[in-house]
């Protein structure tokens, strides 16, 4: 099978996708930039992991009520709007590091407010997939959307260091800024249907309520978001931690770190084109099930590792099984929640699969910093593999959809 088709035949999702992209570039230039510039300032485990955290908690607290505004609202404009207000951030951000008028605290609040806009944002854009190709190809497309979020991992962080090496740290901020144009001229080229509201809106906390119900009333749903949220505490820290990693562990610079980070975006890229590959032939619950138990196996694996061309290796494999995993279970519940229901439905599972990042970046950091780095990701590892054992056991329905 193509593992491009869904870019070819769907031109709204062909230009939502090159937008995307291309503005993700930036974004992991920002990150990058973001986790290296904590460091210097606080030279602190514990400070990287606050920073990351500020960037998510307004995703935990306020995406459940984004998902009841996108219901009733135009899917595009509030994307669009949300990007116009990231690239803002990023202006601001670039300012104050170019000036050397960058603080902690100043960092921090930058972070809280790109995390407010994206609890809107995030859940928004999933919604907006499906108006983009349709309900039969959503698994595809979610897949082609997580490799493009790859490649630009793979790209980012590599300019990133050349950025940091060449023109100074906050040049990482102002390409971010600059990279929101090709996403709002490509999102402007979109061509859908007018949006209709619906006639009679039931009150928000009604509607909130409706949705949790849909969730708890199908089993494979229910087991499905407690793996996502579990996963989300334990899984996603070791790219958090990355910059301590490359620095105390593998002892490397900037460039270093970047490389890494590299490595994860390759892996993934691979695993979403096999993925868009496979398309039906294989069963999806079959697949999340081994992605699972493998992206678990391969973080206490990498708790490990100390020697960089063996780090480099199971950052690969980590990045193919977090892609594969993550894209699964985004399209799975794509795939099976009611329209009317779809913005709530996602910003559920934007409330755990981001917002409860904070709270694992927040127990990382206080882990590495009461033992070691290394400790912090290998009993995440043993966390994930023991409640993964648990889910799969408990909701047979996980391993048959």
């Amino acid at each position: 099978m193509n593992p491009i088709r869904v870019l070819q035949v769907h031109r709204n999702f062909r230009l939502f996708w090159i937008g995307q992209t291309v503005s993700l570039i930036g974004t992991w230039m920002q990150q990058i930039g973001q986790g290296w510039l904590a460091l210097q300032l606080s030279n602190s485990a514990f400070i990287v992991g606050l920073v990351s955290a500020a960037g998510t908690l307004p995703v935990l607290l306020f995406s459940l009520y984004a998902g009841v505004l996108i219901d009733r609202r135009d899917k595009l404009r509030l994307v669009k709007i949300a990007q116009v207000l990231l690239s803002v951030e990023a202006a601001v951000l670039w300012w104050t590091v170019w000036t050397d008028r960058i603080t902690i605290p100043l960092l921090i609040i930058l972070a809280a407010t790109n995390g407010l806009i994206s609890a809107v944002e995030i859940p928004a854009r999933q919604s907006l997939i499906v108006e983009l190709v349709g309900r039969e190809d959503i698994v595809d497309a979610i897949a082609l959307n997580s490799g493009g979020f790859n490649i630009a991992r793979i790209i980012g962080p590599s300019i990133a260091a050349a950025v940091i090496a060449g023109a100074g740290l906050s040049w990482c901020f102002g390409i971010n800024a600059l990279s929101y144009i090709a996403v709002i001229g490509c999102l402007a080229a979109i061509h859908l249907p007018k949006f209709v509201g619906v006639t009679r809106e039931s009150r928000a906390l009604e509607q909130f309520r409706e949705g949790i119900a849909y969730i708890r009333s199908r089993r494979e749903v229910t087991g499905l978001i407690g793996i996502i949220a579990v996963y989300s505490i334990f899984g996603f820290q070791y790219l958090t931690l990355m910059p301590v990693i490359a620095r105390d562990v593998l002892h490397t610079g900037a460039s270093g770190y970047g490389l890494l980070v590299t490595f994860v975006g390759i892996g993934a890229v691979c695993g979403a084109l096999t993925l868009a590959a496979l398309g039906s032939r294989v069963r999806r619950g079959k697949l999340f099930t081994v992605s699972a138990f493998s992206f678990a196996s391969l973080l206490v694996l990498f708790s490990f590792v100390n020697v960089r061309p063996v780090a480099a290796g199971v950052l690969l494999f980590l990045g193919l099984t977090m892609l594969i995993n993550g894209a699964l279970a985004n399209g799975i519940l794509q795939s099976v929640v009611p329209d009317e229901l779809r913005g709530r439905v996602m910003a559920v599972y934007v409330f755990f699969y981001v917002g409860f990042t904070p709270i694992g970046s927040l127990i990382a950091g206080a882990v590495a910093h009461a033992t070691n780095v290394q400790w912090a990701i290998g009993t995440g590892g043993v966390v994930m593999l023991v409640y993964a054992a648990w889910a799969f056991w408990k909701f047979p329905e996980l391993r048959r959809v």
